[in-house]
């Protein structure tokens, strides 16, 4: 917990300093005040003794008693303001550093944690944690003061009242670690099932049509049903306990006041006497009232811990993508080679690549087919930096793509995966996504590349009319051309299309391939795909088989000398059609 406050900002200390001021001064004035109470009810105690009271001395002590309560009053407002500015900065830097730290995870981080996850540490967990500044902070320095000013006023009032005292507050101290102890693992497992709780509902609502079409509402209600019991289990036993504290706190203080009471009927004897036992009785209520506010942390603190912890796994780790320093200028063709390339995922045993070499030349077409599984997704993958060679080198104009920064090797590429994204915002904005600059002509110029021209025409606003958030507006071959229309618009140097034409008709397909032959020549390209007539006219075809590269070359070379393409090929057209 104490780690997040190194993200604090200045001025947030500054903030701090000053509620601790009007802390100080707060508590000064609420534990000066039986002071003067005790003075005023020697003043009417007279009353019994049949000796007038003095109307002055009750009118002085009685107006520094309201000024004190005002000025207590406006001290709690200003540190309730301070404290607030402290605890909406923390939260506001924290939700900055995790959005930050996660833009720069690679895949590995990402499958570590969990989309569902992150989403929930950068929203519940902070908002726990920002719960426990804004109320806590004020009380774990107030109380402790108020508490040891409070024991020292009443220590010497009498010790039948002080040992009353001492009883309640033990009872009280053993009730809060008997609780704690049973509740503290609960707020750990409740997070952990608020992550599930996210995940579960994404994964429906993401794949809801999938849902609907398999007759599976019953079976996802069922899934949601039994995360939702499980958390809602939870939130209920930590209430139960957590309701404890009302009887036991009731009990106590009723027990505490009964037995000042009682002990004071038998030793009170004098005015001063009766006085003592009614400073005593406020004293004692402002020890029980500190130990009440600890309680109130106490009953936060758990779970902001617990949250914390999870915030600083996020901000603690290392990413496995280091980027390096190297800029070159950009002129608009690259080359790429593959120097003996292994891979396998970090933490895995088994190596998914093998020994992988090839080179792609300036403005040359790479295509990569091969069974399912056979690693060509997770090949292209290093290109981008998506997850790092195990083994061997990725090289982009003879530079390692480890030694590049990273701005400047996202600029080199246009990435197109083979689930075509899309933001919520308009045509245009999809294309021109990012750091882009792109005129409206070469956003157009893009969108008819990529064979999106007739049916963004045919939307009500063209390029200006909007896409739903992930595209849900437009179909699935409708999204995968806009993802491409978006990578020819950055106009990089290579191009990354990760089985980006699957959701394409033969036809759209062909054109679109010409319109890229002919609008990008300059630029290298790798294309992932299951399709034949999607890589025959590639200069070089790679042909993968669980992970080796089996086979290099033309369509026509690889027909004669590659057995694995020569399957794949007449698996899909005829000896003619070949």
């Amino acid at each position: 917990m104490l780690k997040l406050l190194r993200y604090l900002r200045k001025k947030d200390y500054m903030f701090m300093i000053v509620s601790i001021v009007f802390i100080v001064v707060q508590v000064y004035l609420e534990l000066t005040l039986p002071d003067y109470t005790a003075k005023i009810i020697q003043e009417l105690y007279k009353i019994g003794s049949g000796v007038k009271p003095s109307v002055s001395v009750i009118l002085k002590n009685g107006g520094i008693m309201l000024a004190m309560a005002f000025g207590s009053l406006g001290a709690a407002i200003l540190v309730g303001f301070f404290v607030t500015m402290i605890s909406a900065g923390l939260s506001f830097t924290l939700r900055g550093k995790i959005y930050d730290k996660i833009q720069g995870f690679s895949l590995h981080e990402i499958n570590r944690f969990s989309t569902a996850s992150l989403m929930t540490r950068t929203t519940n967990d902070i908002r726990q944690v920002a719960m426990v500044v804004s109320m806590g902070a004020s009380a774990l320095i107030k109380a402790p003061i108020m508490a040891i000013y409070a024991v020292i006023k009443i220590v010497n009032k009498g010790w039948q009242w002080s040992l009353s005292t001492g009883i309640v507050l033990a009872i009280l101290s053993i009730s809060i670690i008997t609780i704690m102890a049973v509740v503290i693992p609960k707020f750990k497992k409740m997070q952990t099932l608020i992550d599930k709780l996210n995940r579960v509902t994404r994964e429906n609502l993401t794949g809801i049509r999938v849902v609907r079409a398999s007759n599976a509402e019953d079976f996802q209600e069922e899934k949601f049903k039994e995360t939702n019991t499980d958390l809602t289990k939870t939130n209920l036993f930590i209430g139960k306990m957590l309701a404890l504290f009302d009887p036991v706190m009731t009990i106590l203080l009723s027990g505490l006041s009964l037995s000042i009471y009682w002990i004071g009927a038998y030793i009170v004897k004098d005015a001063v006497s009766f006085s003592n036992m009614t400073v005593f009785v406020s004293y004692a209520m402002q020890v029980v009232m500190s130990f009440i506010m600890l309680i109130v942390i106490f009953m936060l603190l758990p779970r902001a811990l617990v949250s914390a912890k999870r915030i600083n796994e996020v901000l603690d780790t290392e990413n496995k993508i280091v980027p390096g320093n190297y800029v070159d200028e950009f002129d608009g063709t690259a080359s790429v080679v593959f120097e003996n390339v292994s891979f396998k995922y970090p933490d895995a045993e088994e190596y998914v690549l093998h020994d992988i070499s090839f080179t792609a030349n300036e403005g040359e077409t790479i295509a990569f087919i091969g069974s399912t599984g056979s690693g060509k997704s997770t090949l292209i993958n290093l290109i981008p930096r998506l997850y790092d060679a195990t083994e061997g080198r990725v090289l982009i104009d003879g530079v390692d793509v480890k030694d590049y920064s990273l701005e400047t090797l996202n600029k080199k590429i246009g990435y197109v995966p083979q689930r075509g994204v899309l933001f919520s915002g308009s045509v245009k904005d999809n294309v021109n996504f990012g750091d882009n600059n792109a005129s409206e002509e070469e956003i157009k110029s893009a969108i008819s590349t990529a064979q999106a021209s007739s049916f963004v025409s045919r939307m009500p606003d063209g390029i200006d009319s909007i896409i739903s958030q992930g595209g849900t507006n437009v179909s699935g071959g409708q999204r995968q051309r806009l993802s491409i229309a978006r990578a020819i618009a950055r106009k990089p140097e290579i191009f990354i299309f990760d089985d980006s034409f699957s959701a394409l008709d033969y036809k759209t397909d062909k054109k679109l391939r010409s319109a890229l032959k002919k609008d990008t020549a300059k630029v290298t390209k790798f294309i992932v795909a299951q399709r034949i007539g999607t890589i025959k006219e590639a200069d070089k075809i790679i042909v993968l088989e669980a992970g080796n590269m089996v086979g290099i070359g033309t369509h026509e070379e690889l027909l004669k000398n590659c057995p694995v393409y020569r399957e794949i090929a007449l698996s899909q057209l005829s000896k003619e059609e070949l």
